[in-house]
């Protein structure tokens, strides 16, 4: 990690040094092992959630698994503040988009190219619905999630490219939506893997981008050095 102690203060004083400057090289290593396993491929979305518990939880598992952009659909009634205890500071590493409105949300997403599925209960939708495990990854896709109580908004479901349901053996046969996603998020991984198209899927642009804005992360005293993170 960044250090401290005079050779900083002169670095400082005299102008702005580069962030991987400032780094042991271990962190190097690691903060360039995590970029190259960055995926775009995969994307999430989350209609509204209530819960802080559930929005941290989710956030950790994206992080995890590499799936680097969130896109959360505001809820009026509950802001989206994942609670710190849980997230332990991975939100940092994601990019979130934040959307006021559905139809803005599916806007932005189709634009990227995504192909939208819904997570909903087959018996709520009209539309065809697959199996998690029958859908295939080797295209743009968002998986979409809904609110704890009532599931995904009608808005959300009119504009899926289709719905999805994840296969359950035991007696339960409903899933916390933080489990849903890491469930989904964890096939969806595997699938890329097992079909050879790697974890990471950046292109050069992009992961020198991401690989240099995580490298300012590192840095212990960024704020002092750079200022606030542009997101």
């Amino acid at each position: 990690m960044g250090g401290g102690g005079e050779s900083y203060e002169k670095w400082t004083r005299e102008g702005k040094p580069a962030p991987e400057d400032l780094l042991l090289a271990p962190r190097i290593e690691r903060v360039d092992r995590v970029v190259a396993g960055r995926t775009r491929s995969v994307t999430v979305v989350l209609d509204q959630l209530e819960d802080t518990f559930n929005m941290a939880a989710v956030l950790r598992t994206c992080e995890a698994f590499g799936v680097q952009d969130v896109h959360v659909i505001d809820n009026p009634e509950v802001r989206f503040e994942p609670h710190v205890k849980v997230t332990q500071g991975c939100d940092k590493w994601l990019d979130v988009q934040r959307y006021r409105s559905v139809a803005a949300c599916v806007t932005a997403v189709k634009a990227r190219g995504y192909a939208l599925w819904v997570s909903a209960v087959v018996s709520a939708v009209e539309k065809p619905s697959e199996s998690l495990f029958s859908l295939r990854f080797d295209q743009r896709v968002a998986l979409a999630f809904g609110n704890e109580r009532h599931g995904v908004s009608a808005e959300l479901l009119a504009a899926a490219d289709g719905t999805f349901w994840i296969p359950m053996r035991g007696f339960t046969q409903s899933l916390n939506i933080s489990a849903a996603v890491s469930a989904s998020v964890t096939r969806a991984m595997a699938w890329r893997e097992e079909h050879g198209l790697g974890r990471g899927d950046l292109p050069p642009e992009e992961l020198e981008l991401l690989r240099q804005k995580f490298y300012e992360l590192s840095v212990k005293q960024r704020k002092r050095l750079y200022g606030p993170m542009k997101r």
